[in-house]
């Protein structure tokens, strides 16, 4: 009974990631009319669901012992217990909160505050692990800064090359390869290693092939990247044919935009399967500590292997979340801060993905919305500051600031009541 309870609580935690987290995918493409909402809504629905099934396990593992210490809990399993519970109702309550104002925050800082909130009540400061606190505070500073650095380089060049030459369709048709190369190059990073992962075990274990761990992804890449200039040279000539059978002929700019927005939706399925990758852990990884302590008696100090139900309940509750309530942030961040065009959004995508890797490398937790946030006001900076709504970015950055302290009080507060009801 206390297991279904939990994960009925995961799943509420999961709902509401996937209304407010899931903008960072599909908002800009939605923004820039690349797709409609309802496609947006199927379309990362069935992504986030794949690479939170597929691929959650690992962050989820290293994330329900992440934060706090937990070997100061092997004396008292049911005291971890109980704090993982607050965990999910504080993180749960406080992503709704900024969900129904439309605030694109972080839910991984949501979970880090509550966690940290929780055990600083249960055991005292000496339990919180303040480095990865002070990462995450360097980490909110830098990544709006430089995604939003990135992005209008990228958006420079674009602009420059290609949306602003006498003959844009000409320049956009001999620049496509960069384009597909770029995509898939960035993205790849992220996405290609881990679904050539199974690949690679099959030709290496039962096929007997000895292959260089990296030659597989880098192989795949070059393929999707030929292909995908192919495909891009063949529709631009099915546009060029169709604009010239139109009795409304259409300016070459907006057959670029055309060109580009199916760039952007390819660059968002990338998002949306890594972000159901990385963020489900978010969602699951206090169940699974709490199902691992219920079922063992002991608490999980060298990390825990993730169950398939587990990993399907989260994303079932993103997925969920995002097509009932998702729409709101999906328009924040898609429409409330600029105006977006597809070259845009592409742009603000890939620079996201861009701030991503570099933080990866350097070992900074980056927050998916942060970056998106900082690439689509660097996109407007080069385009017309004037058209960036600042309001809107105040209410965005004001939410950003607090939500690591409102989660760590509203898990120390939740916590410090179901301790005195239940322990």
């Amino acid at each position: 009974m206390i297991l279904f309870l939990v994960a009925l609580l995961s799943f509420y935690l999961a709902w509401n990631l996937g209304a407010n987290d899931v903008a960072n995918a599909m908002g800009t493409s939605v923004g820039s009319k690349a797709v409609t909402l309802r496609q947006a809504l199927v379309i990362a629905g069935t992504l986030e669901f794949t690479g939170a099934v597929l691929f959650g396990h690992e962050v989820s593992e290293t994330l329900a012992t992440k934060i706090f210490n937990p070997a100061l809990f092997i004396s008292q399993p049911e005291v971890l217990l109980v704090g993982m519970i607050s965990v999910l109702l504080a993180g749960g309550a406080w992503l709704q909160i900024a969900t129904s104002q439309g605030l694109p925050v972080s839910s991984s800082h949501a979970i880090v505050g509550a966690i940290a909130g929780f055990s600083a009540c249960a055991i005292g400061w000496e339990a919180i692990d303040w480095a990865s606190i002070g990462k995450i505070t360097f980490a909110w500073v830098i990544t709006p800064i430089v995604s939003g650095a990135i992005a209008s380089t990228f958006y420079s060049q674009i602009r420059h090359w290609i949306l602003t030459q006498p003959d844009p369709l000409k320049q956009l048709d001999e620049w496509i390869p960069w384009l597909s190369v770029a995509l898939i190059g960035i993205f790849g990073v992220i996405v290609l290693p881990t679904v050539s992962h199974p690949i690679y075990t099959l030709l290496t274990q039962y096929w007997g092939l000895q292959l260089p761990a990296r030659d597989l992804p880098l192989g795949l890449g070059a393929i999707a990247s030929v292909c995908l200039s192919v495909y891009g040279w063949r529709q631009l000539a099915k546009s060029k044919v169709q604009s010239q059978k139109s009795k409304v002929v259409p300016t070459p700019d907006s057959l670029v935009e055309k060109q580009l927005a199916r760039f952007q939706l390819l660059s968002a399925c990338f998002v949306a399967f890594a972000h159901g990758s990385n963020d489900v852990g978010n969602a699951i990884a206090p169940l699974a500590a709490i199902s691992y302590i219920i079922r063992t008696g002991s608490v999980p100090v060298d990390g825990i292997a993730i169950p398939l139900w587990i990993l399907v309940l989260g994303g079932a509750g993103i997925v969920a979340g995002l097509a009932v309530w998702g729409k709101k942030v999906i328009a924040t961040i898609g429409e409330g801060i600029i105006p977006l065009q597809p070259s845009g959004g592409f742009c603000a995508e890939l620079a996201t993905a861009t701030t991503i890797l570099l933080a990866s490398r350097l070992g900074l937790p980056v927050s998916t919305s942060h970056a998106l946030v900082g690439g689509v006001v660097g996109v407007g900076l080069v385009r017309n500051w004037k058209t960036i709504q600042f309001q809107t970015v105040r209410g965005i950055a004001a939410a950003w600031i607090i939500t690591v302290p409102i989660s760590a009080v509203l898990g120390a507060s939740i916590f410090a009541i179901a301790r005195r009801i239940f322990l």
